[in-house]
């Protein structure tokens, strides 16, 4: 049994635009989680206050970085797909 790829892929023609695009969505989420620690860091009773529905700020803040963190996923797939299929009918190789 060989190890090989299966199928034969051709050229990438943007990786540039994805690795691009993965980073500024991770320095994004990286300031965005940053915040929620210095938050923690500094001053951590702001956390207990009450923000949304009874919930205090600690509940919605971490329900929030898991939705950001899934919304930029389906953004980059999304960003990445359209971006893929603007070089379809192009050189195949």
């Amino acid at each position: 049994m060989l190890h090989e790829p299966a199928a034969e892929h051709g050229v990438d023609h943007s990786v540039d635009y994805k690795k691009r695009l993965g980073l500024i969505m991770l320095a994004v989420y990286t300031a965005t989680y940053l915040a929620f620690i210095l938050i923690n860091v500094i001053k951590p009773t702001i956390m207990g206050t009450i923000v949304l529905g009874g919930l205090n700020l600690a509940i919605v803040y971490g329900f929030a970085l898991i939705v950001i963190a899934l919304v930029l996923a389906l953004a980059y797939n999304w960003a990445c797909t359209r971006h893929e299929k603007s070089f379809e009918g192009e050189e195949k190789v």
